[in-house]
């Protein structure tokens, strides 16, 4: 039994999430479809995580097993011919048994895109999450480093969570802008439900002056949730790559 990892990039406005769902689209239930189409297998595909309806992804990562003995390199062209042009299939490879997308991997990172201008964008407008009040990034960015080590993110954890735990590692968390964009990027060990963008909309807070960057800190402290700022749609948000240190690469 061949085990398969596929780097895989959507758009997920059209899609209720990740996860199969009967009788929503989702973006697991498409994969397998075609991967039954192009194989004639029934697969069950692993994500490294769950994104809710209407995240995107740049890298997301998968894998799934696979007996017939399928050209690796011929994966991906056959998968996006029988998928949605919002879903494309970056790469495909062969990986050791013990590779598991969501138990073995190491970091993730995810991106939340604010259109800071006045008045938005119409080409762009499911891609981004449009803020017309002016942000001051550099606020933003002091705050941000207040999140990066090891914390319990309870402050920043959606209801419903079924997570025992809240602690998290963030490695590394910065704010830019490049002209009307702003742009808030996270790397962990894990993200709680909703977790990102509930930081996002602490740090919109922090952008117009409603909140000082070292209020950050005791937000995060006081580990309640009523404390943050709301959550921000998933229209911003992107799963942006995954890394698995060297499982994938030792037999």
């Amino acid at each position: 039994m061949r085990n398969i990892k596929l780097t895989i990039e959507y758009d997920g406005k059209d899609f209720n999430g990740w996860q199969k769902q009967p009788n929503k689209l989702n973006i697991q239930g498409e994969i397998e479809r075609a991967i039954e189409e192009v194989t004639g297998e029934k697969v069950d595909l692993i994500a490294s995580g769950r994104t809710d309806a209407g995240v995107h992804a740049l890298g997301q990562v998968a894998n799934f097993r696979l007996e017939k003995d399928f050209p690796i390199e011929k994966i991906p062209y056959a998968l996006n011919s029988k998928l949605k042009k919002s879903i494309r299939i970056k790469e495909a490879e062969e990986v050791p048994e013990k590779f598991h997308s969501r138990y073995t991997c190491k970091r993730k990172t995810y991106r939340y895109v604010i259109n800071n201008s006045v008045q938005g964008t119409a080409i762009y407008r499911y891609l981004q999450y449009h803020f017309p009040e002016k942000l001051d990034e550099n606020k933003m960015n002091e705050a941000v480093k207040f999140l990066i080590g090891e914390h319990d993110f309870k402050s920043f954890k959606a209801s419903g969570t079924s997570s025992k735990s809240s602690v998290r590692t963030i490695y590394d968390a910065k704010v830019t802008r490049n002209g009307e964009i702003v742009t808030i990027e996270l790397t962990g060990n894990g993200f709680l439900y909703n977790m990102v963008r509930i930081i996002a909309g602490t740090l919109v807070d922090v952008g117009i002056g409603k909140i000082e960057p070292s209020d950050v800190k005791e937000i995060l402290e006081a580990k309640d949730r009523l404390k943050a700022g709301k959550t921000l749609p998933p229209t911003g948000l992107y799963l942006v790559n995954v890394e698995y240190g060297d499982v994938n690469l030792t037999s």
